[in-house]
């Protein structure tokens, strides 16, 4: 698998067909497994918490979802394509859909949830949606927690799309490699994008990298300390791989 590093975690550089072609053929396999989006906000989590580093370096994909991880992998020479959430969420149910796969969905609010299961079926007819949960806010009990598992390995589904929002959904999934008989995406914010609850930033804020500033301008009270802490910091990590670059010879 071709990667290239974001501080110490091994990034997937091939794509976007590729990433989801793999995760689907390890599904198809009935691998337990699990694939963390990364973006800033997850970067630079590692970076402050050596355990949460740990969870995502021990994934078994760990994809570019934001442009600032993409110039990243452009300053150390290797031409990496992004993954965004969305368009694996999609990409993964397309193919699970020709190859008949069963999929599940984990997270969300009920409203969310709903709506994102609504608009892959309306977008892929043959998709089999055996299982669809939006678990209380609250830590769930060990009973509920077993149910929940008992539930989704009884549903069939071979592949799970964890809507918990980062660091939660990665630590979720960490502690399931092997218990879930599935693989696991964790696809943060996507519920809402599928359902309408939120919207998307406009093609070209994403082509710029500039996402971010139009979710911070959606929910500015949510994401303010977020981007204040972790943005100049990765900015600075960039400036320090473009110095990197310009120093080598040739």
């Amino acid at each position: 698998m071709n990667c290239y590093p974001v501080f110490n975690l091994p990034v997937f550089a091939n794509g976007l067909a590729a990433a989801a072609g793999r995760m689907v053929d390890a599904a198809a396999e009935g691998r337990s497994a699990y694939a963390c989006v990364c973006n800033v906000h997850m970067a630079m989590e590692t970076r402050d918490d050596p355990a949460f580093a740990e969870v995502v370096k021990s994934a078994d994909w760990v994809v570019p979802d934001g442009m600032p991880l993409v110039w990243a992998a452009r300053l150390q020479g290797v031409p990496a394509g992004r993954v965004r959430g969305f368009d694996l969420t999609l990409s993964c149910c397309d193919l699970a859909a020709r190859r008949g796969i069963p999929v599940g969905f984990f997270g969300g609010s009920e409203a969310a949830l709903a709506g994102a299961v609504r608009a892959v079926r309306e977008r892929f007819p043959e998709l089999q949606v055996a299982y669809a949960f939006s678990p209380p806010m609250r830590p769930p009990t060990d009973a509920e927690t077993a149910a929940q598992e008992t539930a989704f390995a009884a549903s069939g589904a071979r592949l799970l799309f964890v809507g918990l929002g980062c660091p939660k959904q990665e630590k979720w999934m960490h502690a399931r490699r092997g218990r879930v008989p599935a693989v696991m995406l964790g696809v943060g914010a996507v519920f809402d994008f599928l359902a309408g609850t939120k919207p998307h930033a406009p093609r070209w804020m994403q082509a710029c990298g500039l996402e971010w500033l139009f979710r911070w301008c959606c929910e500015p009270r949510r994401l303010a300390a977020r981007y204040l802490r972790h943005n100049p910091r990765f900015v600075l990590y960039l400036v320090r791989l473009w110095l990197a670059a310009r120093r080598k010879p040739g």
